[in-house]
């Protein structure tokens, strides 16, 4: 499970030096992993170790993983946040609450009351805002859907059904216009879902979001892990390439993962 990671990583090195182009090289020296990646882990630990899910457990994972890697590239109102005794949720819908939820996708898909309830616990504690709560149930649910084999024109009819916007996006428009200046759901959410639903494969996917630009490796983070899940395989040499860019804390819950939970 460890699409929206490669996402994260593909992406982090043109988060601010947009590329516009799917022309180029996937993973160098300088690709790093940053807080996307950080905060995906935390909740997959979160879905495999923890006993008590609320939005209080969901926060000290959160914080406990952050903590390790603080330096990682979080928003001002989170590195705040990380170090509260008493973390509370701070009304955000920033696409912090999308990018790091696909774990939650990928451990209950295929009951959608489940799916519901625990991407709400993992998203609450911090993105309390209805579109920050709406960014991330809905990523997480086109995960689910993926994973429960729907086609994906039905992915596409839930998509839109949550934002209609996507029926008007552009590939060319937006990779001419799009920057990094709107990392709320309501802009990163309907571009991930779009990039995806134009993809023909896990890898068109992760280059058509880097292309557009913006907050790619967020935005990739999320429409790379849906890819994962209806594709199915990623190239072998690319993941090698991204977990050798992680820790071993990292990739010891990665694997733990996937053997519960399939993935690749």
């Amino acid at each position: 499970m460890i699409g929206a990671i490669i996402g994260d990583v593909v992406g982090s090195r043109f988060e601010f030096n947009n590329i516009k182009t799917k022309d180029f090289e996937l993973v160098s020296k300088e690709s790093k992993f940053t807080d996307d990646t950080v905060l995906t882990i935390a909740l997959m630990d979160w879905v495999l170790h923890e006993n008590e899910k609320n939005t209080t457990s969901a926060a000290k994972y959160l914080q406990k993983w952050a903590r390790r890697y603080p330096y990682a590239g979080y928003g001002n109102r989170f590195i705040s946040w990380i170090y509260e005794v008493n973390p509370k949720p701070y009304n955000s819908c920033g696409n912090g609450s999308a990018m790091r939820i696909s774990g939650v996708g990928w451990a209950y898909a295929g009951n959608t009351d489940d799916l519901l309830n625990y991407t709400h616990l993992a998203t609450a504690c911090t993105h309390n805002h209805p579109e920050g709560l709406k960014g991330a149930f809905v990523v997480a649910r086109c995960i689910a859907m993926a994973l429960e084999k729907c086609d994906k024109k039905d992915i596409r009819e839930y998509a839109l059904s949550q934002y209609p916007e996507i029926a008007t996006l552009d590939y060319e428009e937006l990779r001419r216009t799009y920057k990094h200046d709107s990392e709320i759901c309501q802009t990163s959410v309907p571009q991930a879902l779009y990039c995806f639903l134009i993809s023909n494969s896990f890898e068109d996917c992760l280059r058509t979001t880097i292309s557009i630009g913006g907050d790619c490796d967020t935005t990739a983070a999320m429409s790379c892990a849906i890819a994962e899940a209806y594709y199915g395989d990623i190239p072998a040499e690319l993941v090698k390439a991204v977990r050798n860019k992680l820790p071993e804390r990292m990739l010891e819950v990665i694997d733990e993962f996937k053997e519960k939970y399939g993935g690749n």
